[in-house]
């Protein structure tokens, strides 16, 4: 048995096929992380998300930003963009039951055995992994609430607040901890967020730094294996922090850990977008 992690699929679905051929993975025996964003500016995004749900069963899922928002175009197609490729998604008759899996996925999953937690963006460095945890499952459990599944994702977009307080409520709750687990490249120690640099971690503005580089940061005894950030092209200097997400749909490639010896593995991406990994379409 042997488990895997994978970077940021965004409906590149090939790649991931050559990968997993590659390590010849058994679905009965193997295991697969997801580190988010399963979809959207890829050419696949339906035929990926139904071929994940097909391997339900043997996949670990966290969720990303491109998967939050597919779920708030599900409720409100206005929210699509130029750009989106979920249309598909939308109009498939099997929307419902895709969508509904979707929903009932983690923002953070945490793996005692290992002392591993996948989250696709970060964690916050004034959080330790029992609050990242139970924040998480705040919006979790809002995501699973019928009643508000929709108020939560109309009102999830946006940079405010930038940092956490406790004090908050609602939805302005909600919105920090998801931009933290799902948006987060650069933040300063307290957790203030800048949402608007995408570039590589060398970049950050004065007084900031990669979410992952705090010294301070009360994570830093466990294992964090994380996405969203194609500008690193999976180089992390931090022991014990994994980026994944090498840009597949933008003309890098896409990686796939093996969680325990840590070897990794890449497939080629073909993709009709240009390549430009720092201006990465991120919400």
């Amino acid at each position: 048995m042997a488990t895997y992690a994978v970077g940021d699929l965004q409906g590149c679905l090939e790649p991931l096929k050559c990968l997993l051929d590659r390590v010849a993975f058994d679905p009965a025996k193997d295991r697969l992380w997801l580190v988010g964003d399963l979809v959207n500016r890829g050419p696949q995004s339906l035929e990926t998300l139904r071929y994940l749900y097909r391997l339900r069963d043997s996949l670990v899922c966290v969720l990303g930003n491109h998967d939050l928002h597919l779920l708030a175009a599900g409720n409100n197609i206005e929210r699509l963009k130029k750009g989106d490729t979920l249309r598909e998604i939308l109009e498939a008759p099997d929307r419902a039951e895709l969508l509904d899996w979707l929903r009932r996925q983690k923002l953070v999953h945490y793996d005692e055995s290992r002392n591993t937690a996948l989250v696709h963006a970060g964690i916050p460095p004034q959080w330790t992994l029992k609050k990242a945890l139970k924040c998480a499952a705040e919006v979790e459990a809002a995501l699973a609430d019928d009643t508000l599944f929709a108020t939560y994702l109309d009102g999830m977009y946006g940079n405010e607040p930038v940092k956490w307080d406790n004090e908050l409520t609602g939805v302005a709750r909600l919105r920090v901890i998801t931009n933290y687990f799902t948006r987060m490249r650069f933040c300063t120690a307290e957790g203030k967020l800048d949402l608007k640099s995408k570039e590589g971690a060398e970049t950050a503005l004065p007084g900031y730094k990669p979410w992952f580089a705090h010294k301070e940061r009360k994570t830093r005894e466990t294992k964090v294996i994380f996405g969203h950030w194609a500008a690193l092209e999976g180089h992390c200097d931090e022991p014990g922090v994994f980026a994944l997400d090498t840009g597949c749909v933008w003309g890098g490639a896409m990686t796939l850990m093996n969680i325990d010896t840590g070897e990794r593995l890449s497939c080629q991406c073909e993709s009709p977008l240009p390549v430009t990994l720092p201006a990465a379409a991120k919400r």
